[in-house]
């Protein structure tokens, strides 16, 4: 055998080494260990649905979301008010107590403009240090962080939960907003690149507006998932050549430095309202490393959920763990709730009215949502042994069919019926997550 064939296939058998010598090395053990997790919703990002004492108390129905706080008062009493609220409504006892659940991720929804504000958002800053106190804390207690992009430039679904309440999706039809987005996943990697013991996954976008009000959203679909040639040209001449999103975010979060070094931070993408099937193919796993895949199941936002009895809601639940297993990516349940009903104040936004009672706009009642919401003292022993029904079996599905879950939210002002916290306190969740009341209740 000539020295030169000799060369040639030690070549090719040293590239058959090259997947298990660059190997991620997670911060967490996907795929063998199951995410138990939890969401700080509404604080780094406030929202009325979660502390609407925070927005009664500025006295101005004008007030509905961050960007109105920040445009309707004095700067410097918005910002007291909003720091006030970061340094109370989450300590570090709130991730003792956390870890002491048996919980193991935490996720923290934050805005861009944490990082970024352009001189007309009226955006109030000051978070950032809390965000990194989180991370301290986490690490402290053994849980891992997952910071989740909620609020994007001109907002990514027009919901009050993206800090800019408006009539549409707007961030996809600016380049200058993807750009600053883009932005911001290089200064989270820069971050956290070396400190994927605690901070394991980044999460580059939330429910973006695949589809508003019924109608697919294609052109912000587009600058999702639209395939680029960023290898080739790493500078981009025009518009059209940056709709993509996604494959940018992945490509600087693995690659902070173009192939001279490689992160193991996980990238996390949202489904943007779509079936998991429709991702079919996209960013597979042999050829992108480290994609994990984030859907929010609730069943109470339309009229047939509403009418759903308790019987059909835990069937409903049960079967989402074969869903998920069909899943083409790594894939968890970032938001989902113990209750069935969509009661609680100001969820479709301040001032707004549920579905079930038939205070929604267009809606049509269903039954009355008095001891449905607030505080569990008023909520029936047959609604609460619901609820430790339902949670099982959306915990035991969502293990089964994928990776895990992180359930919304830990805390909540006036609404136990969507605490963790106040589940634990209850009964309805289990002090152990996996210390299940009903075992076979999905058969």
């Amino acid at each position: 055998m000539s020295s030169l064939l000799r060369l040639f296939l030690a070549f090719f058998a040293f590239l058959s080494l090259v997947p298990s010598i660059l190997a991620l090395k997670y911060g967490f053990p996907y795929g063998k260990e199951k995410m138990r997790g939890v969401n700080l919703g509404g604080w780094l990002l406030v929202e009325s649905f979660t502390t609407p004492s925070l927005f009664d108390a500025t006295g101005d129905n004008r007030i509905v979301d961050e960007w109105t706080f920040g445009l309707y008062q004095d700067k410097g009493k918005a910002y007291k008010a909003l720091k006030q609220h970061w340094d109370t409504f989450i300590t570090e006892k709130d991730f003792a107590d956390m870890a002491a659940a048996g919980l193991n991720h935490v996720r923290i929804p934050i805005g861009h403009w944490m990082f970024d504000v352009s001189p007309e958002e009226p955006f109030i800053q000051g978070q950032l240090p809390y965000l990194l106190k989180a991370v301290d804390w986490a690490e402290k207690y053994g849980l891992k962080v997952i910071p989740a992009m909620y609020g994007a430039p001109g907002s990514q679904n027009g919901y009050i939960v993206s800090g800019h309440q408006r009539d549409a999706a707007y961030w996809h039809t600016n380049q200058t907003y993807v750009d600053r987005t883009t932005a911001i996943m290089k200064k989270l990697t820069a971050m956290f690149e070396d400190k994927t013991n605690v901070v394991p996954i980044i999460q580059v976008m939330n429910e973006p507006a695949g589809f508003r009000r019924g109608v697919l959203n294609s052109g912000l679909l587009d600058v999702l998932k639209q395939v680029g040639l960023w290898f080739l040209f790493p500078v981009r001449k025009h518009a059209d050549e940056a709709a993509q999103y996604y494959y940018d975010s992945y490509e600087f979060i693995r690659n902070p430095l173009r192939g001279r070094k490689q992160s193991s931070l996980i990238v996390m993408l949202h489904d943007a309202a779509q079936r998991l099937s429709y991702w079919d193919k996209f960013m597979p796993s042999s050829q992108y490393e480290g994609v994990m895949m984030d859907t929010h199941i609730y069943q109470m936002f339309g009229d047939h959920d509403a009418r759903m009895s308790y019987a059909e809601h835990i069937q409903r639940a049960c079967q989402n763990a074969t869903i998920m297993a069909q899943s083409p990516l790594m894939t968890i349940i970032g938001e989902w709730t113990a209750t069935n009903n969509d009661c609680v104040p100001h969820l479709y936004g301040r001032f707004v009215g549920p579905r079930y009672d038939g205070s929604l706009p267009g809606s049509t009642r269903v039954g009355s949502c008095v001891g449905l919401t607030g505080k569990a003292s008023t909520f029936s022993k047959e609604y609460k042994e619901f609820m430790r029904q339902y949670w099982e079996a959306q915990a035991m599905s969502y293990e089964k069919g994928g990776e895990g879950w992180v359930m919304w939210s830990w805390k909540m002002e006036n609404a136990d019926e969507w605490s963790y916290q106040a589940g634990l306190a209850n009964g309805w969740i289990p002090q152990d997550p996996t210390d299940y009341r009903y075992p076979n209740i999905c058969g």
